[in-house]
């Protein structure tokens, strides 16, 4: 999965722009240089790994577009109540099928062709909703952490009408990704690949400064910058649920040893509502923790090209890039599957709205209601049952009262 794709790199590091003595699959951004045979690719791939590459990033994107799809249609069968946390689901699922559409999938037919096969347009349009994708991942991230922020350290804003506030967030996301992803349409156009006759979507930058320029800005603000205010958020969060807890709990125990070392329920109570709390605040960090880890690589990466004077690109750099770059695609197929960990009313939902299951679970209930109707009357049969297990309870006995004839008696 690539931020931007090069014509030297048919890799998935779409941010590093390659200097005139890299190797072909090691970047994402190309940039010029004279080749003495004009007719002839100027770069050859490593074909053994672009076949790897190509079925892996076919698995990422089947991956992420059912379990995003799974969790859309869960919260759309839900039963229960909309919730803040919910919206702010379905529009971090809708971030991640943009990442499959917009940036995976593209990325999975140009490892194909080798190649862009495409006009001028097609090729600006491309890498604009590549990294629109990844904006929109990342800062969707970030507004849904500043909520659990604002619902935690202060909840009394909550009661200030919170359902506007949460959309007025998100919209500003969505506005926010795309506008920082319009430069793309000025970087990239489809162009000759370093002076040849082959026509790639490729970058120019201004040198030597450009590639430096643009790959800083864009590790900035798709990972420092929302990595920085998770990390605020998350430690204003922590600490207030450890003080919060710490303070109730001591009361509890206060007022419990007045009233003779009992403590009164509410402790339990108290504890019950922190965890309700908490369940929240544990998914998106463990959400924000996925995000971390899986693209930090990546862009630790691409600042090294750019600003290690050392960094050579081999054949053991042109795989580093790559694994980290579909490390970094795998993100938005992790996403989904959280979800439905720590909601698993998800889940059943999605399983529930298919109509082969509403079958089963009609035949099911079925037999349940026969095997209980059969217990029933087994259990009725065995109530009717005389003290001398004979099966004629309601024929008259011989020696019943009602059979035995008086006689006179003698005085």
């Amino acid at each position: 999965m690539d931020l931007t794709h090069s014509s030297e790199s048919q890799q998935d590091s779409n941010l590093a722009a390659p200097t005139e003595d890299c190797s072909p699959n090691s970047t994402l951004f190309n940039s010029s240089s004279s080749q003495i045979d004009p007719t002839a690719d100027p770069y050859v791939r490593n074909e053994a790994l672009a076949k790897i590459e190509i079925a892996i990033l076919a698995i990422i994107f089947v991956a992420a577009v059912l379990g995003n799809c799974s969790v859309l249609i869960g919260l759309y069968k839900s039963k229960k109540k909309t919730s803040r946390m919910h919206l702010f689901i379905k529009h971090l699922s809708l971030a991640d099928l943009a990442v499959a559409f917009f940036q995976v999938l593209p990325q999975l037919c140009w490892e194909v062709t080798y190649r862009f096969r495409g006009p001028d347009i097609l090729c600006r349009i491309v890498k604009h909703l590549q990294v629109f994708g990844m904006f929109a991942s990342a800062y969707m991230l970030v507004v849904m952490t500043a909520d659990r922020y604002i619902a935690i350290c202060h909840p009394l804003k909550t009661l200030q009408q919170p359902t506007k506030r949460s959309y007025v967030m998100i919209i500003s996301a969505w506005i926010i990704s795309f506008l920082l992803s319009i430069p793309q349409y000025f970087i990239f156009s489809f162009s000759p690949v370093n002076g040849s006759e082959v026509y790639d979507c490729w970058a120019h930058f201004i040198q030597p400064w450009g590639a430096r320029a643009y790959i800083t800005w864009m590790t900035a603000s798709i990972f420092v910058v929302p990595v920085a205010i998770l990390t605020t958020c998350y430690g204003f969060i922590c600490y207030n649920i450890w003080r919060n807890i710490q303070c109730k709990t001591k009361r509890e125990e206060n007022e419990g040893r007045k009233s003779h070392g009992l403590l009164s329920t509410s402790v339990s109570s108290v504890k019950t509502i922190s965890r309700a709390k908490i369940r929240t605040v544990k998914m998106t960090l463990v959400i924000v923790t996925a995000y971390i880890l899986c693209w930090a690589p990546f862009f630790i990466v691409q600042m090294r090209s750019v600003w290690d004077k050392n960094f050579e690109w081999t054949d053991s750099e042109d795989i580093a890039t790559t694994v980290t770059a579909l490390l970094g695609s795998l993100n938005s197929c992790c996403n989904p599957w959280i979800y439905m960990f720590f909601s698993g009313h998800l889940l059943q939902d999605f399983i529930h709205s298919f109509p082969c299951f509403q079958k089963i679970k009609q035949t099911f209930s079925k037999e349940d209601s026969d095997s209980s109707t059969r217990r029933q009357t087994s259990f009725t049969r065995i109530q009717t049952r005389s003290p001398t297990n004979s099966t004629h309870t309601l024929k008259e006995s011989p020696k019943s009262s009602k059979s035995i004839k008086f006689l006179p008696i003698q005085t």
